[in-house]
């Protein structure tokens, strides 16, 4: 059981990033899994107001492991929004299970913290293995508000991207997220791995580009991303990403040796 730490719109990245994901919008069954959302359901009911924006037919599903949590969430259940209990399996309702029905996309969130770094990749197939064909695992951690966060995208072939989301305004400095990088890498920022070398070029980029940030910081993180582009990071997406204080990169550029 986690400690169930959770607030007002300290997962609304995380959400902003799954609510635009192909893996969402393109799926014949909108069915998302919440797995692990804490002490209370106000994540979940966050999360299905944002999805429902995008697509009016998605059901959400909050899970988590600790029964009470359940009992008092389900207080909290309306038509698209359900709670249940369980794990990593990621059970459904019997009717659910009889129809063959699979997430489209799991977020599991601030759950693998309390693990051990070897107990990651078991975590993700348990989950990955009851996602549609097509799914989505969205795996990560945020700070308590929610200004720092990190995740990683993960299918049925592995884990496929990285993505660190930062609140501009008040950065200070990108390697800040540093303290919160998924149980996969958390570890690994040290001397001689990627994530190391990606968290201190961002760093170096975003230190030369402090001048961008008279004009606003969301041009000097936008240039700074611009910079690791051209740097030889195999950056992901565009400027509309970006300016939301994105920075996505292939698994391969940043998992551990």
């Amino acid at each position: 059981m986690t400690r169930g730490t959770t607030g007002t719109n300290r997962l609304r990245r995380v959400d902003r990033w799954i609510a635009a994901h192909p893996a969402f919008r393109r799926a014949a069954d909108p069915l998302v899994v919440d797995l692990g959302y804490g002490a209370s359901a106000t994540t979940t009911l966050e999360l299905y107001h944002r999805l429902a924006k995008v697509r009016p037919d998605v059901e959400l599903v909050g899970i988590e492991i600790e029964p009470s949590r359940v009992r008092l969430a389900n207080e909290s259940a309306r038509p698209g929004v359900s709670f249940r209990l369980g794990g990593f399996e990621v059970p459904l309702s019997p009717a659910d299970e009889r129809a063959g029905r699979r997430p489209a996309v799991i977020r599991a969130f601030n759950v693998l913290r309390q693990y051990d770094e070897a107990q990651v990749a078991d975590a993700w197939a348990l989950m990955v293995a009851r996602l549609a064909p097509d799914g989505l695992l969205v795996e990560g951690t945020c700070n308590e508000i929610g200004r720092v966060a990190s995740w990683i995208d993960v299918t049925a072939d592995g884990p496929q991207s990285f993505t660190a989301c930062l609140h501009l305004a008040s950065l200070e400095s990108p390697s800040i997220v540093a303290e919160r990088l998924p149980k996969a890498l958390i570890h690994r920022n040290v001397e001689g791995e990627r994530i190391h070398d990606f968290l201190v070029d961002l760093d170096r980029h975003w230190r030369y580009n402090a001048g961008l940030g008279v004009y606003s910081a969301v041009q000097r993180w936008v240039a700074t991303v611009e910079a690791m582009r051209a740097g030889g990071w195999p950056v992901r997406g565009g400027r509309t990403r970006w300016r939301l204080g994105e920075i996505t990169v292939p698994w391969a550029a940043v998992a551990p040796l």
